[in-house]
């Protein structure tokens, strides 16, 4: 019996190709995501034996990972909460989710990070490098801190989240 074994830079690497409206490289995916060639071109492989990730194609199968982000992500890559630190703010705390839908929580859900400007409950970012390649790109943001809210929030936030991730993929769909 063969087991495939995803890791939490898969889910970063597809929502980088989603986020990325032309076409792309490995080398650029691996400079825009802070991982190496050899880490971009392994998830590649690992998210298409996944059947996330058409390759041939090189297109991400949106009906694929709408089923796993939206009913299983959240049971293999855990949101938990840590303690109180300085970090980012993801979740319900970082865009689209505060202010267009949640106001900013007391005590906000952020990654740990030294330069961060906001102070709240640890939440271990989906990948290490998460922090610093969301802050380069504002879309790939919005996207990990809504795999956040799928990952650590409650039904009305998973709801919310799932809404807006849908319509981000459907705008994916139509460019490819």
């Amino acid at each position: 019996m063969y087991m495939l074994t995803l890791k939490p830079q898969d889910i970063a690497v597809i929502l980088k190709i989603i986020a990325t409206k032309e076409r792309w490289t490995i080398a650029a995916l691996a400079r825009d995501i802070y991982l190496s060639h050899a880490e971009v071109h392994a998830a590649l492989i690992r998210i298409e034996q996944a059947k996330l990730f058409d390759g041939a194609g090189r297109r991400v199968r949106i009906n694929s990972l709408e089923e796993f982000m939206f009913h299983g992500l959240h049971y293999i890559f855990l949101g938990v909460k840590g303690e109180l630190t300085r970090g980012m703010p993801t979740s319900i705390a970082a865009p689209p989710l505060v202010s267009k839908y949640f106001e900013e929580p007391d005590i906000p859900p952020v990654w740990p990070h030294p330069m961060g400007l906001k102070r709240g409950y640890a939440l271990e970012p989906l990948y290490k490098r998460a922090p610093e390649a969301a802050a380069a790109d504002c879309e790939l943001y919005e996207l990990l801190a809504l795999t956040d809210a799928l990952r650590e929030g409650g039904a009305r936030v998973r709801k919310v989240a799932i809404d807006e991730l849908k319509g981000r993929f459907s705008v994916y769909e139509r460019y490819m």
